[in-house]
């Protein structure tokens, strides 16, 4: 086991450059993409950017639609007559009820 001890400023640099300069050897060593897995890239890039832009517009119409469909329930709420209160919906059960003991 490796006992504790005080690195230098130096040596801590010294281990960072090292470690600096082995990530780019490595990244250096790696081989150069293919031209053509390269274009398949880019056509998959530009199919998801046309996927995610239709995707946006559908939402963007569902969303007005949903509003339309909200101001017209509105509309057609506001054209309904109030509805009736204790005293008329008694009136017209009264009413209803005298023309049944009429008709006998």
């Amino acid at each position: 086991m490796k006992s504790f001890r005080d690195q230098t400023f130096q040596e801590r640099v010294g281990r960072a450059a090292e470690a600096k300069k082995k990530a780019l050897e490595h990244l250096r060593s790696r081989p150069p993409i293919d031209p053509a897995v390269l274009a398949e890239r880019k056509a998959a890039s530009l199919r998801r950017e046309a996927a995610s832009a239709n995707k946006a517009a559908a939402r963007e119409s569902a969303r007005k639609a949903q509003a339309e469909a909200a101001a017209a329930e509105a509309e057609a709420k506001a054209a309904l007559p109030p509805p009736k209160t204790e005293a008329e919906r008694k009136a017209d059960r009264d009413a209803r009820y005298a023309a049944r003991k009429n008709r006998r």
